[in-house]
């Protein structure tokens, strides 16, 4: 059998003549820097070279042509392993090879790729090619797999909401499952009513474009059952509680929890992992129209709870909401929840640290480790129950938002947990979806935030 494809950003070992990249630090670039022939010492002096954040040189060779580079690998308390992403932007076109170990060859050259990454749906980039001979004992093919993942999820959360509504997001879920032979359903529009689904329909009943429900499925059914769920708000105006103009800019990102999680199922299918998958995916736009769901409106959800809207904005816990229960009813093994639910999470954690909330404290102790293990940072934040009071409702079962402006994030994840009371496992995370500043491997504009954590994760539990 011949091997699979590997990204274009890298090549298999000993194919070219590469340029080799060496990594330095504040210990060993003494002896560094006596090993190199006079010429590029005197141009790495010339040129102030120092083993200092985000510096690096070009070595010349005696023709004049690229001989090695050398980049800062600094960090050794807390090191930056995706600090060689940086390569990607600052070097000629040519292919590379690691002269000596970074922090972590793995990451290195997956940041590598990542920083390759453009988008061109609009305006076709002029940047230089470089590639990266793969370093010994780096699996390219697994490589392969989360770069692609991550570069669909990117592409769907940086197409603008003109080209990416609810039919939008469904074609791309559709064209990912006839890839991997998955199969896929969908309930559209008034459907969802006679389906029972009232609370995607609520949300999404204003807009043009007609909400939906999109259900993927895939694997051998006698393997452990997990199901992804993904908030697909394919845009937010904030509803009748209008977001203001600094809120909706980048709200073409609230489908980001959907592009995230079709691209973790990319990267599962592709890897052909030992489990039964299942992908929701409830997508709308939160519009405004005279048919749009409004403030103190009551809702019997899907699970039987009676649901009063206490703000609009907080739409996408009530989409997530009909998923969960709708995932909870054939009792799985895991289920996890992406979406970019809360400000709350962003003032707490910042935009780079995603929360992630869960009652089971092996699982929560397993995301941690692949968290770092993969340098995709997620952090644990609590399901505290005493808040679950700030949801409570004088009309109704719970209310979508909580009493008073505090732990925003967290009673958010509590009205969540409302809907999932069969699943023997229940992940939620609360991600951002976006790089505010190009960082190395991560370029500004969107972003797949923990899937690389949780494919780690369910690799490592169901091969």
């Amino acid at each position: 059998m011949a091997d699979a494809p590997i990204h274009p950003a890298f090549l298999p070992r000993g194919v070219a003549t590469a340029v080799p990249v060496t990594f330095i630090t504040s210990v060993t670039w003494g002896e560094l820097r006596a090993g190199l022939d006079a010429r590029q010492r005197a141009f790495a002096d010339a040129a102030g070279f120092e083993p200092r954040a985000g510096r690096h040189v070009l070595l010349p060779g005696p023709d004049g042509s690229l001989a090695g580079v050398l980049i800062e690998n600094a960090g050794d308390k807390q090191p930056d392993r995706f600090r060689p992403g940086a390569l990607a932007g600052v070097l000629p076109a040519g292919t590379y090879r690691f002269a000596n170990a970074p922090h972590d060859a793995r990451l290195a050259a997956l940041a590598f790729a990542l920083a390759s990454y453009r988008f061109e749906r609009y305006r076709k980039s002029d940047d230089e090619t470089v590639q990266l001979e793969l370093p010994e004992g780096v699996n390219g093919e697994d490589l392969t797999r989360i770069v692609e993942g991550v570069f669909l999820a990117r592409d769907l959360i940086n197409t603008p909401a003109n080209d990416m509504g609810p039919p939008d997001l469904e074609l791309a879920a559709r064209a990912l499952a006839t890839r991997h032979g998955a199969t896929v359903r969908t309930i559209v529009g008034e459907d969802l009513i006679a389906a029972n689904f009232p609370l995607i329909h609520a949300v999404g009943r204003a807009a043009d474009r007609a909400p939906r429900l999109i259900d993927i499925g895939w694997g051998d059914p006698s393997h452990p059952k997990i199901t992804l769920i993904g908030k697909g708000v394919c845009f937010d105006t904030g509803g009748l509680d209008i977001k203001p103009e600094a809120g909706m800019l980048n709200m073409k990102k609230d489908m980001g929890g959907a592009a995230t999680l079709l691209a973790l199922a990319h990267m599962l299918m592709a890897r052909g992992a030992k489990l039964r998958l299942r992908v929701l995916i409830p997508a709308v736009e939160n519009s405004i129209s005279s048919s749009a769901f409004r403030p103190r409106d009551v809702y019997r959800s899907r699970k039987g709870l009676t649901v009063e809207i206490g703000n609009t904005d907080a739409e996408g816990r009530l989409i997530l909401a009909d998923a969960l229960a709708l995932a909870d009813e054939e009792t799985p093994e895991l289920i996890v929840d992406m979406a970019t639910l809360t400000g709350a999470a962003r003032v707490a954690l910042g935009t780079e640290v995603v929360p992630f909330y869960t009652d089971d404290d092996v699982l929560a102790a397993e995301v941690a480790r692949c968290a770092e293990t993969e340098s995709d940072p997620l952090w644990r934040l609590p399901l505290w129950t005493p808040y679950d009071a700030l949801l409570d409702s004088k009309v109704a079962d719970v209310n979508n938002v909580s009493s008073g402006g505090f732990a925003g994030s967290i009673t958010a994840a509590l009205f969540l947990r409302r809907f999932v009371t069969a699943a023997k496992a229940w992940l939620h995370c609360d991600i951002y979806a976006w790089n505010q500043t190009t960082k190395p491997g991560r370029p500004e504009g969107a972003e797949c935030q923990a899937a690389r954590a949780l494919y780690t994760l369910l690799t490592a539990r169901y091969g």
